[in-house]
């Protein structure tokens, strides 16, 4: 899952980062509105945690950009204005939850999970897809009830192909959204090759397989 924390004070900016890289999150950053506009125009995010007081801009109206842009991001306001006035206008900009600062690592990392299950996985804690189940808490994976050892980057295309299922998921879409903007530095998708075929050995016995759409990308059938 792939994370972008809209933040222009340095230390909580690190704090956020740590704390969510440690859960397995592809987390990236933006400490000015300017950077975070431009991100959000490239980028796709599941999950955005966003300050309304940035140095050359208002949260809110990027707020108001995500939405317009009709994607599927979720969206949290993370801010030290904690006033009703400030929640109820975030809210009804489509903000999918408020959390004001000072809060707990755990809280952000609930806070988070909480909005990823509603938005992807209408609200489940466990997906099941024929003899697949996942179990987004702890990042496991079992077919037939046995548990299938998946590195992080196999997991991350396995959840980013489910999300899409039924989607045909472009090689470049699939890149960025699982090794972030730093793909822009490469010019080969061998590393993503070098990945499926790993995720199809371990999933073979599963009711779900990975299809190469040749020159295109990749596609999540059901058996």
């Amino acid at each position: 899952m792939k994370i972008l924390i809209i933040e222009d004070e340095p230390q909580m900016l690190d704090n956020m980062r740590i704390t969510l890289e440690r859960e397995h999150y592809q987390v990236e950053t933006a400490v000015d509105y300017k950077t975070a506009s431009a991100k959000l125009g490239v980028y796709d995010y599941n999950c955005i945690l966003l300050d309304i007081n940035l140095p050359d801009g208002n949260g809110l109206n990027l707020l108001e950009q995500i939405k317009t842009q009709g994607k599927a991001h979720g969206v949290i306001i993370v801010s030290a204005k904690n006033s009703l006035d400030d929640r109820l206008k975030g809210l009804n900009l489509g903000a999918d939850d408020y959390l004001p600062k000072p809060f707990h690592n755990a809280e952000l990392n609930a806070r988070v999970k909480a909005v990823l299950r509603r938005l992807n996985f209408e609200g489940h804690n466990l997906i099941t897809i024929g003899n697949v189940s996942i179990t987004p808490e702890n990042r496991e994976v079992k077919i037939h009830k046995k548990v299938i050892e998946l590195n992080r980057k196999e997991y991350d295309i396995l959840m980013y192909l489910i999300t899409n299922k039924n989607r045909l998921v472009t090689k470049s879409a699939l890149a960025e959204h699982v090794w972030g903007d730093h793909i822009d530095q490469s010019d080969s998708f061998d590393f993503i090759y070098s990945q499926i075929k790993n995720l199809r050995k371990k999933i073979e016995e599963a009711s779900i397989n990975v299809e190469a759409v040749y020159g295109v990308g990749y596609k999540l059938n059901i058996n």
